[in-house]
């Protein structure tokens, strides 16, 4: 008879020689697996008193089966306990094959790739933020019940982090307000739209959603105190070159309210040119000139006008990495097995879009 399994290459499942027999391996949580030595500690017959004080006796089977429902209950129950891998590299195979079965799914890449982890890296907070916020727009239906799980565990994580550091609350408040609005859109229609779980689940994580917004806008910015040397003591040069390093047009406007000085070189009509050639094409702001009182070009007021029409630049301290020779999606400082001759020529970086665009079938 042909192994049958994930992969016929496979050793196959663990097993492990016990007193009754060979008994097949879970990979369980560690919190779960207290739980489940517990339960093993039950004997193989199991007396249940009814309301009229009789004995029914269970056979080993249907307390193995018991005990199995029990695990499964205490661990759906048990929110601080995760079964999510946390892989530095994950295979993306999108048919099935003779040595892989079945295909790889967006949720299934959230659960395995370690995004908990990843937003602790300060170069990886905007990439997973911006990830989060993509699929909170269109791909939130599409996760299954664990990866859903997972996607609020790593935002409660997030907003956390932001009450902790006071790290970009912008980019968070941005984020939860395209997820309230969508979760208000699919709770009304509900019936209509696929949402995996009981209904009044959805609505205590909108009542949360809400909570962390009340918790943001309520944020205040500790002042920090330092008797050396300071932003403002740096000269107008340096300052102005700090400037041309953003990418972000909000970013420039938050930085020129600090100081009278900064305001003043936020305001430099070249900044923003230059800003604006960096993210759009000389055909597209041609199209939307925007004249100021003096005859010249505004073009602060183009930059967010263009914005509207757009797409900008992404900038990342640092992405996912496509290797188009192994077909498997890994962070680069992580690395990953790669076959080819020449691995850096196979690289390619991933966009939180792009990471979307991998598993759509």
């Amino acid at each position: 008879m042909p192994f049958l399994g994930q992969d016929w290459r496979s050793p196959g499942w663990r097993w492990v020689k016990t007193e009754d027999g060979w008994k097949r391996c879970e990979p369980f949580s560690p919190a779960l697996e207290d739980g489940s030595n517990q339960l093993n500690d039950i004997s193989h017959t199991v007396i249940i008193t009814g309301d009229d004080e009789n004995e029914e006796v269970y056979n080993s089977e249907d307390c193995e089966f018991a005990a199995k429902k029990r695990k499964k209950d205490h661990f759906r129950n048990n929110t601080d306990s995760q079964c999510f891998y946390r892989e530095k590299w994950i295979y993306v195979h999108k048919e099935s094959t003779k040595e892989r079965h079945g295909y790889c799914t967006l949720g299934e890449a959230f659960n395995r790739l370690d995004f908990s982890s990843a937003i602790q890296d300060i170069r990886r907070f905007n990439y997973v933020v911006k990830l989060l916020q993509l699929i909170a727009k269109s791909q939130l239906t599409s996760l299954s019940g664990a990866a859903q799980k997972n996607y609020f565990n790593i935002l409660d994580k997030i907003v956390q982090k932001v009450m902790e550091d006071q790290y970009n609350p912008r980019l968070i408040k941005d984020l939860l307000q395209d997820l309230s609005s969508t979760l208000c859109i699919l709770i009304r229609g509900v019936g209509k739209s696929v949402l995996v779980g009981n209904i009044n689940i959805w609505i205590c994580r909108l009542e949360t959603i809400l909570l962390w917004q009340q918790q943001l806008k309520n944020l205040q910015m500790n002042k920090q105190v330092n008797n050396g040397l300071t932003l403002s003591d740096l000269p107008l040069h340096m300052l102005n070159n700090i400037l041309y390093r953003f990418s972000d047009g909000w970013d420039i406007i938050t930085l020129g309210q600090v100081t009278p000085t900064l305001y003043m070189l936020s305001e430099d009509r070249q900044l923003w040119k230059k800003l604006c050639q960096y993210h759009f094409a000389e055909k597209q702001f041609c199209r939307h000139l925007i004249p100021s009182e003096k005859g010249h070009i505004d073009w602060k007021l183009m930059y967010f006008a263009l914005q509207k029409y757009y797409p900008i630049k992404e900038q990342y301290g640092d992405t996912l990495h496509f290797c188009r020779h192994c077909s498997i999606l890994f962070w680069k400082d992580t690395g990953h097995p790669c076959t080819a001759s020449d691995p850096n020529t196979c690289l390619m970086p991933v966009s939180p879009q792009h990471f979307i665009d991998l598993f759509k079938f």
